[in-house]
């Protein structure tokens, strides 16, 4: 099954148009596999903030959000500066490590690939808490009359997500390539047919619910038996990183004035 064709150059616009970034990849629904036609398209990423708004006495936001509506088709670029984003990574945030590792680059180099080759070092055991915590606020969801296709993907893509990176130690967040199964598959299809907003059956959670719990019990045995560190392994690397990054790129923002 082919994804929704993206336009990489409509969406590096979009990521040029804010601050310095330092890498911009897609995230969400075209991430995961399963996207429709009239999907947003979510970048996310990280992004450098200029040198001279870091020295002020005001700390300032950390996150941007810049929105585009192109040819009806919503994006949506999202990033957290540089020292945010790392912060984030070493706090078990299953997130930003699935915006690190997204095959689907659209403004990287060599900044993203040295903090891919550094973020191995952040992906450990207690990921899981980051999974278990996704998935039971999928699972209540999903037994409200309102819950959707898209509901139920989601689901099940973070449940295959946590067990492969527990198991392998490798971030895939792509429900097809982890193999789902045929069921899965089938609603994949639905949504790609502009099912996602319809309300799942009776029918539909009689069969995938206990599937679900069954593989939410997989993802804990996967758990109890995987070789990922406990902790991260390379803090030091990733504090040098950041000083790096906002040293060289911090000047490089338009406008920016150099400090005298």
């Amino acid at each position: 099954m082919r994804d929704v064709e993206l336009d990489f150059e409509r969406l590096l616009g979009l990521v040029r148009s804010g601050p310095t970034p330092l890498f911009a990849t897609v995230s969400g629904a075209h991430l995961y596999g399963f996207s429709s036609p009239d999907s947003d398209v979510d970048l996310r990423g990280a992004y450098v903030r200029p040198l001279r708004d870091v020295l002020r006495l005001k700390i300032g936001e950390e996150t941007i959000t810049i929105s585009r509506v192109d040819d009806d088709l919503e994006l949506d670029w999202v990033a957290h500066d540089v020292h945010k984003f790392c912060r984030l990574m070493t706090r078990r945030n299953g997130y930003v490590l699935e915006q690190l590792y997204s095959p689907l680059v659209v403004y990287g180099g060599e900044w993203l690939e040295e903090l891919r080759e550094i973020g191995r070092g952040f992906i450990v055991g207690n990921l899981v808490h980051h999974y278990r915590g996704f998935y039971h606020t999928c699972r209540k969801h999903l037994e409200k009359p309102q819950a959707t296709v898209k509901d139920l993907l989601y689901a099940y893509r973070v449940l295959h997500t946590g067990i492969h990176v527990l198991t392998v130690g490798e971030i895939e967040a792509n429900l097809p390539a982890l193999h789902p199964g045929d069921e899965v598959s089938e609603l994949i299809v639905r949504k790609r047919k502009g099912a996602e907003k319809g309300r799942l059956a009776d029918a539909d959670r009689e069969r995938h619910l206990p599937a679900l719990d069954i593989l939410y019990e997989k993802m804990n045995e996967a758990r109890a038996k995987t070789h990922l560190p406990e902790e991260p392994t390379r803090y030091d690397d990733l504090d040098d990183y950041v000083v790096r990054a906002r040293v060289a790129l911090g000047w490089a923002h338009p406008g920016s004035d150099h400090l005298q």
